[in-house]
């Protein structure tokens, strides 16, 4: 692990940065100067994930506390799930789920596979997490599950800093329709910025293939006034809107909920992407991440 034991009564060293070349450019494990086991993993200056391994449900980022209310809202508390995530990073959404429901089961793609066993090494997984591991693209793994195999199938797939095209087509979202269970979730971290063009397509791409969608953000997201992320959620049966909205709402960075017309409104004529016409994510712009 990457902590040091304290000796005696000696305060144990402060940990140092650890940095690694991985496939995707350079990775980067930054310990957390308030929290002592806690590590936030940037890959090329741009952060992914934070972990804190002395409490899994800890989560930091505003868009993993919003995806985290979705892991809590998908069934009854404590009720094991079956989630496929697609992006690994650090493992921090495993964690949760493992942490929150004892006796999921979990699988994660994770593309870059020199990234994994930089996280096993540094950032263990609990012993009783039931999760499987796989170095793979995110496409290619989903066509691996069997058809409705999952409760829940997380998005955040992000290479570098923006989410690769063929991730971003109603192709795509076909398959993970099929992957889920009858009344599973979809839920897709996507950042973009102004005039939130992709943010709007994803949207519109969304609901050619699920009935329900909600859409989880800053307000200054929403309003095209900044770069940030949005969570889209989608499913076949009606999700739990008015709960998620509170519990968004009361998020130390207090975030808002779009549904029905108003998300529909929101897209304001944007086409779905298929394959043939995807494209990666926008890049942030430099000053998203000083």
């Amino acid at each position: 692990m990457a902590r040091s034991k304290r000796r005696g009564g000696d305060a144990a060293p402060r940990p140092t940065t650890i940095t690694a070349p991985i496939t995707g450019g350079v990775a980067e494990l930054v310990p957390d100067p308030e929290r002592p086991a806690a590590w936030t993993l940037l890959i090329d200056g741009a952060p992914q994930s934070h972990v804190d391994l002395d409490d899994p449900t800890h989560l930091s980022f505003a868009y993993q506390r919003r995806l985290g209310h979705v892991i809590d809202l998908a069934a009854p508390p404590g009720r094991p799930l079956q989630v496929a995530h697609l992006g690994g990073g650090a493992f921090t959404l495993a964690r949760y789920v493992a942490e929150t429901r004892p006796r999921s089961t979990q699988q994660i793609m994770e593309w870059d596979a020199a990234l994994v066993p930089l996280i096993r090494t540094h950032l263990p997984l609990a012993p009783h997490a039931r999760v499987r591991v796989r170095s793979t693209d995110a496409r290619e793994g989903l066509g691996r599950l069997a058809d409705g195999w999952a409760d829940l199938v997380i998005a955040d797939v992000f290479s570098g800093a923006r989410t690769p095209a063929h991730l971003t087509s109603t192709e795509f979202l076909a398959e993970v329709r099929r992957v889920l269970r009858p009344g599973g979730q979809y839920a897709a971290n996507i950042a973009d910025g102004p005039p939130l063009a992709h943010l709007r397509a994803q949207v519109a791409t969304v609901a050619e293939v699920f009935p329900e969608r909600a859409l989880a953000a800053d307000p200054a997201v929403l309003r095209g006034r900044r770069f940030g992320n949005a969570i889209l959620l989608a499913s076949a049966v009606p999700l739990p809107v008015a709960e998620l909205t509170r519990r968004v709402a009361s998020d130390p960075h207090p975030g808002r909920v779009e549904q029905g017309r108003a998300l529909l409104d929101f897209t304001g004529g944007a086409l779905p992407v298929r394959d043939a016409s995807a494209r990666p994510s926008p890049a942030p712009p430099p000053s998203v991440f000083q």
